[in-house]
């Protein structure tokens, strides 16, 4: 299993730009959407509207080219890149997602630190400033996603594409600021 290539997109534009972007990196390796056998997807916890975005589209593909899916916690990975049992991102509002062992929560850094048992995986600059013992890493790309999955592509353990969600850890601003009473 090889990476043969990644893209970034730009903040706030992933829908307009996601799928633009698959068929750009395919035509640059001369490959088909047919030449796909799995796609491996980050299912969060992260931007509400980026999980979505990306594992709809995810979905959509393994669903319209009959092909596997293989969805991994952006938490985890974050671990295993950093060798370490725990991870953490921030979250805003105060709070960060959280991963210890497989258990993922969304907590506050003082809850945090009461449940921490061994070393911090960081990949933001604004989450070492909250815990500065922590072990800060790069951002993850693709290519640290597709070495976490790789024990489970070479098992065939893929995920089910009608079960499959986003990890989105807190639920989505409108669920969070809907006013009681107000029309739905």
């Amino acid at each position: 299993m090889e990476l043969i290539s990644e893209a970034e997109l730009a903040g706030k534009t992933y829908s307009a730009q996601l799928v633009p972007k698959i068929q750009e990196l395919l035509d640059v390796q001369q490959a088909a959407p047919k030449d796909l056998d799995v796609i491996v997807v980050v299912r969060g916890p992260g931007s509400f509207t980026g999980v979505r975005i990306g594992l709809s589209a995810a979905k959509g593909l393994v669903e319209a080219l009959n092909i596997h899916l293989l969805a991994v916690s952006r938490l985890a990975v974050l671990a295993a890149k950093a060798g370490t049992d725990s991870s953490a991102l921030d979250a805003g509002r105060g709070e960060f997602y959280f991963r210890v062992h497989a258990g993922e929560a969304l907590l506050t850094p003082d809850a945090i630190r009461t449940r921490l048992a061994g070393t911090l995986a960081v990949c933001e600059e604004s989450a070492l400033k909250v815990f500065p013992n922590a072990i800060l890493i790069p951002p993850l790309k693709a290519a640290d996603t597709l070495r976490y999955a790789l024990p489970r592509l070479v098992a065939k353990e893929f995920d089910d594409v009608a079960t499959i969600d986003g990890n989105y850890v807190r639920r989505s601003d409108a669920e969070l600021f809907v006013q009681p009473g107000a029309r739905r």
